[in-house]
């Protein structure tokens, strides 16, 4: 099929380190009957034909008609459930945005958590800057993931139909990332192109520099034997790199998945060690001292991608500041995500 083949070829094209990282961002072709969306958890660039998990679309519209419970956790599950009775292979968990990519009727969709992007997503002066810079594009406030931000945008996609006569072909949502819809290749190249080179403009002009600054410095086996010893076997695998400005809060769903809200930055001291599993109920995923930044996980591949966050999550701190600086997610929100089991599911599927 065609156009199978065109969304396997976006999906290696956006599944490159400039638009996601780890197991991020979604993309979906559809015709009438059946939607072909991304596993959770798979990268983009690792997706092939037969890796896309099908969707009997009549299925899925029936569910924005469900009644579902008010407990996050229950709507959610009940939600999953009715997902998968909707799944017609059996390529894996379909991504939980499948719903929305359902909503926009577009043949292709492609979701990422572009960093340029999200300089701006979780800036302060974020929404105003993307009306000025987008204009027909659509700004979503942090909601949820999941089935509520599915819902909160089938609402605002009607509203924006209703009054433009079409769909947005670009969403962008707060501390999260941006979804760009069309009906070619070429339609969603080219509007990724435009917001990418018109940000890459604005930083420009800010004086802000896209490369994250690190400070290198030499490896140090003591550092790491020790932080093992105290954080045991959720340091079982330690990647480390030269100094950098890490965010210290909650900065997108992903940021949590993968290198947890707050790096451990205290003496690393047994005391000091306890005192921040007790109050975050778990250890850190990234760990500072000193002159070195330090990605652990349980395996190699969890260390590197916690690593690799904490690096993503200081260039989008250091993007920000074009834009009023950061804003970190709602304790609410984080807690969310914390204890959601779809983002555990994925840290599963990722490592």
């Amino acid at each position: 099929m065609h156009d199978l083949k065109t969304i396997v070829q976006l999906s290696h094209e956006f599944g490159t380190p400039q638009y996601v990282k780890g197991g991020g961002g979604n993309t979906s072709y559809k015709d009438k009957q059946t939607l072909w969306v991304k596993p959770s958890g798979t990268t983009l660039a690792g997706l092939k034909e037969e890796t896309f998990v099908t969707l009997d679309r009549s299925k899925v519209n029936g569910l924005y008609e469900v009644k579902t419970p008010d407990e996050p956790h229950a709507r959610e599950e009940l939600v999953r459930n009715y997902m998968s009775k909707a799944v017609l292979n059996n390529s894996g968990r379909p991504s939980v945005e499948a719903p929305l990519h359902n909503i926009l009727e577009t043949k292709f969709v492609v979701h990422t958590h572009a960093l340029l992007v999200n300089g701006m997503t979780c800036a302060k002066d974020g929404e105003s800057i993307s009306k000025k810079l987008f204009p027909n594009a659509l700004w979503v406030e942090y909601v949820d993931a999941g089935f509520t931000l599915c819902m909160v945008l089938k609402n605002r996609i009607d509203a924006y139909k209703k009054s433009t006569g079409r769909i947005p072909k670009i969403i962008m949502l707060k501390n999260h990332g941006i979804f760009v819809s069309g009906n070619t290749a070429e339609e969603i190249r080219s509007l990724y192109a435009d917001v990418m080179e018109s940000l890459r403009l604005e930083y420009h002009r800010h004086g802000i520099r896209e490369e994250l600054q690190i400070t290198e410095t030499e490896r140090e086996y003591e550092q790491e034997y020790k932080i093992g010893s105290f954080f045991g076997e959720d340091a079982a695998f330690i990647q480390s790199s030269g100094f950098f400005q890490c965010a210290i809060g909650p900065l997108t769903p992903d940021h949590l998945v993968y290198a947890r809200a707050y790096p451990f930055t205290e003496e690393l001291t047994k005391e000091n060690v306890e005192v921040y599993r007790e109050k975050h109920g778990f250890a850190p995923k990234v760990v500072v001292q000193k002159d070195r930044v330090y990605g652990l996980g349980r395996t190699e591949k969890n260390a590197r991608l916690a690593l690799l966050f904490a690096q993503d999550g200081a260039q989008v701190l250091q993007l920000s500041q074009a834009f009023g600086g950061v804003e970190y997610m709602t304790v609410r929100a984080r807690e969310f995500i914390e204890n959601w089991e779809v983002e555990s599911y994925r840290e599963k599927v990722a490592s």
